[in-house]
Formats: C-alpha cells, sequence, structure tokens
C-alpha cells in the first residue's frame, strides 16, 4: 500500500517503512518541531493562565469557590 508523506507529499511505501506516516526522518523532525514550537493546534477553549489559576485556587481554599461542597476528612 502507498500512502503520502503528510508533509512533502511524496508517495511512500507503508509497509517496512521505520518512519511512517512521513517518507524520511526529516520529514518525521520537521513534524515533530512544528509541535514543538505550537505551529499545529488542537481547536478548544484556551486554558486560563497562571493568574486565573491561582485566583481560582485562593477562591476554593477559602471558601468562595464555584464549588462549595466540603470534600471529606482523609485521616
Amino acid at each position: 500500500m502507498k500512502v503520502k508523506c503528510p508533509i512533502c507529499n511524496k508517495e511512500v511505501a507503508w509497509e517496512q517503512n521505520a518512519y511512517r506516516p512521513f517518507c524520511s526522518e526529516r520529514c518525521k523532525l520537521i513534524d515533530l518541531g512544528e509541535w514543538a514550537t505550537e505551529g499545529y493546534r488542537l481547536k478548544g477553549d484556551p486554558l486560563p493562565s497562571e493568574a486565573e489559576q491561582k485566583e481560582e485556587g485562593a477562591d476554593e481554599s477559602s471558601g468562595n469557590g464555584k464549588n462549595s461542597e466540603s470534600l471529606p476528612d482523609l485521616k
């Protein structure tokens, strides 16, 4: 079976290809670099900033958080 490399679109055999779905180590590393530098992104809601996370943590520990249900004591 032949597939196209997602980076360069070169046709390459799927079977016995050490770099599949890529045609070469070069294309594999290009793809890894895109993920590492956030060139590729998955759709979704943006993550809260560190400041927002700290505020939420402070609110929850002071009892002013959204979830006011108390947790059982694990002693």
